[in-house]
């Protein structure tokens, strides 16, 4: 049975990767598929952890050898994931959750159709705006730039088919939890799962 790909974008600020990784703890059948970015590693971030990180110069030969599932520039910095880190996990079985943009969810949607995108979003503006000013990472000039971004990426939610307003960090986590479980009950899922328990059970007379 073929695994099933997640696709979870946000912008930046929404809270996405905190709670990516609080559903990743709590749902061991999903793997998270890492990124590669030509941008530098911000303050903890650490290879191969949180993004590969490479040269623009080695992105764009990979762009050229085809290594890429998808890809696309961000913020001035190129995004994207590599063939090698989502098809032969999908094709073992296992379910693969990629974080990425509307740009790259666009793509992915394109070449597979069956993908379960989320979308999430800020409580309100102000909040999405003290959450990047509470990094104190970024001058004024860039926090403004990334809330244009942000307002830019918010206006594509209507593309994905689930979407998640992170006011209540746990129960923003719940409901992705409830979207996974949801997902790997439908019907088809089911059928392809416990074909044989269903012949099973409809074998012979009826009671």
């Amino acid at each position: 049975m073929r695994g099933t790909l997640y696709i979870v974008a946000a912008p930046s600020g929404a809270g996405k990767s905190s709670i990516v990784n609080a559903v990743l703890a709590r749902d061991p059948n999903i793997r998270l598929s890492i990124s590669f970015t030509s941008r530098a590693p911000r303050p903890g971030e650490r290879h191969a952890e949180h993004y590969h990180f490479v040269e623009a110069a080695e992105f764009e030969r990979m762009v050229e050898a085809g290594d890429f599932f998808e890809h696309a520039r961000v913020h001035g910095d190129w995004k994207g994931t590599a063939r090698q880190s989502v098809e032969p996990q999908l094709a073992a079985g296992n379910d693969v959750l990629l974080e990425i943009d509307w740009q790259g969810a666009r793509q992915v949607r394109a070449k597979v159709p069956g993908a379960v995108s989320v979308f999430i979003l800020p409580p309100s503006r102000d909040a999405l705006e003290q959450r990047m000013r509470a990094r104190g990472q970024d001058s004024e000039a860039v926090i403004a730039r990334r809330i244009a971004a942000a307002r830019e990426e918010m206006s594509h939610y209507g593309e994905f088919d689930y979407v998640i307003v992170n006011e209540h960090f746990d129960t923003a986590v719940d409901e992705m939890c409830a979207i996974f479980t949801a997902s790997r009950l439908r019907r088809e899922a089911q059928v392809a799962r416990h074909g044989r328990l269903i012949s099973q059970l409809l074998a012979g007379e009826s009671a």
